[in-house]
């Protein structure tokens, strides 16, 4: 069975990119024959991608056998609305199956127009459109990206939702808005992007050490670090993610021993805001930077090295970070917003404050610090047991077959 997934970007660092790529590998190693079309844009730079790509046993692991192509593109406005044609190569290729990435960009619709095509030539071909959660962005549009929005879920989204086969939604707050949206409450299909196993698996090594009290060096290379005293954030350092209430934050946390650490790609003018920020605050020696890791052990050697992770975002599509860290049974603090409240349930699985405020989440940090929350952190790690991409794609193949 032919497979065509196709996303905005198959190059850079970006979130739907990587549930194309690790959804397509499982499917790979299933037996499924997987093209993956996208523009030849490098999301987050100005570069531009190869226009092909094979990905096989030795470029992403044994048993996949992947092929992208990438396509020129016109930018329409925003970060990542644009226009690509690759109608010709689709229909050449002639896939049983499409995945369309992204609700309300151009290429999911022409993804219904080929298919529609392929019908007329006596070829079977369904298509499934995953959402990746672009409702309550109103805070990063302008007044006229709104307003192009609003346009076109009114006349394109209303008339186009029904004619997807499925649609999965990443996440579960996206349901009401879907609906309003006119979209058959049948026709929704409740499917995440995944977190690696090893997030999970990875406990078997820190349980051996509690129980012999031998701990081990902060090497990821022999499994879980020593917990240091720090709270930690890992994502992109951005407007969005809020990061001024954290750092404004620690100046009230009454643990005055106890660091910050930022971790992830800066955006360079609000990193120097940052910086302005926690000089002004006096907290230099209490905040650090660090580089974006992409290592997965390096990165779960980092989310072991916090005793609390903190997510303060202005809002939130499907956190990856903030499940890949309940994973690891840490102490979570998230702000009010929609999607993060979706997952942490206050001082059930951890700890949520009032939005915008830093006198509250320092209020928050003390109160987590002040017990050791063992059933908390557990009640984390079981609230996401569902996020692992073995359990995933046994559900995103049980749809699409």
């Amino acid at each position: 069975m032919k497979i065509l997934e196709v996303c905005p970007y198959s190059a850079g660092i970006c979130g739907v990119w990587t549930r194309v790529l690790e959804e397509s590998k499982r499917l790979s190693k299933r037996g499924f024959e997987i093209k993956i079309f996208s523009s030849n844009a490098v999301k987050g730079s100005n570069e531009i991608a190869p226009s092909h790509e094979k990905l096989g046993p030795k470029g992403v692991s044994s048993g996949v056998k992947i092929e992208i192509l990438r396509f020129p593109f016109k930018k329409l406005g925003g970060e990542s609305f644009m226009s690509w044609d690759f109608e010709k190569e689709a229909l050449n290729y002639s896939p049983d199956i499409i995945i369309a990435h992204n609700y309300r960009h151009l290429h999911t619709t022409k993804c219904l127009k080929i298919a529609e095509k392929l019908k007329g030539e006596n070829k079977k071909c369904k298509v499934f459109l995953v959402t990746h959660a672009p409702f309550e962005r109103k805070l990063t549009r302008t007044f006229l990206q709104n307003l192009i929005v609003k346009i076109y879920d009114l006349f394109i989204g209303r008339k186009t939702i029904n004619k997807f086969d499925k649609i999965l939604a990443i996440t579960k707050w996206e349901m009401p808005y879907l609906l309003k949206l006119g979209a058959k409450k049948e026709k929704i299909i409740y499917i995440p992007n995944g977190i690696s196993p090893e997030f999970f698996s990875l406990k078997k090594q820190a349980k051996k050490e509690q129980k012999t009290g031998n701990f081990l060096t902060n090497s990821p290379k022999r499994g879980r670090v020593k917990e240091e005293n720090k709270i930690l954030f890992l994502g992109r350092i951005s407007p969005i993610k809020n990061l001024e209430v954290l750092i404004k934050a620690m100046d009230f946390v009454k643990n005055k021993k106890i660091l910050l650490e930022i971790v992830g790609p800066p955006e360079k003018n609000y990193f120097i805001k940052l910086k302005n920020l926690i000089k002004k605050l006096g907290l230099n020696d209490k905040i650090k930077f660090s580089l974006p890791i992409y290592n997965l052990k390096e990165k779960i050697a980092k989310i072991d090295s916090c005793q609390i992770f903190v997510l303060p975002s202005k809002m939130e599509g499907m956190p990856q970070s903030l499940i890949e860290v309940m994973a690891r049974e840490k102490i979570v603090i998230g702000s009010n917003s929609l999607a993060i409240r979706d997952l942490i349930e206050n001082g059930e699985n951890g700890f949520l404050f009032e939005f915008n405020d830093p006198k509250d989440l320092a209020k928050k940090i003390d109160e987590a610090l002040s017990q050791k929350n063992l059933e908390i952190k557990k009640q984390a790690r079981k609230s996401v047991e569902h996020f692992s991409w073995n359990k995933v794609i046994k559900k995103i193949v049980g749809v699409i077959q």
